[in-house]
């Protein structure tokens, strides 16, 4: 049986395409992400280069440029409710894929 793995990084333009069966982008409102990663505790440079890549979607487009789009999710992570949105829908697609149902 094939090896699954659960891969969490900020970038993506630099793994193979077939280590994946689903790329997940998490976008975030600058209005929300802003007070998010200054309470945090991040530098005013560094969250400046993060809401300017969320406004060039950046990590969106990477993703576009190297994976087929038909296993990109792009996905809203704004409250507490799109987390747990967000995980409910990608435990169901790997139960799927599992052949089991999960459990949350």
């Amino acid at each position: 049986p094939r090896i699954k793995h659960v891969v969490d990084f900020h970038t993506c333009d630099f793994f193979p395409e077939r280590w994946f069966d689903l790329v997940v982008v998490l976008r975030t409102d600058n209005s929300v992400l802003y007070p998010r990663l200054e309470a945090r505790g991040y530098g005013e440079k560094k969250v400046q280069e993060n809401i300017e890549c969320e406004i060039m979607c950046v990590v969106a487009e990477d993703a576009r440029e190297s994976y087929r789009e038909e296993i990109i999710w792009e996905l809203q992570s704004n409250t507490v409710q799109d987390l747990e949105a967000n995980v409910a829908r990608i435990a169901t697609q790997v139960g799927q894929w599992a052949g089991v149902k999960p459990t949350l």
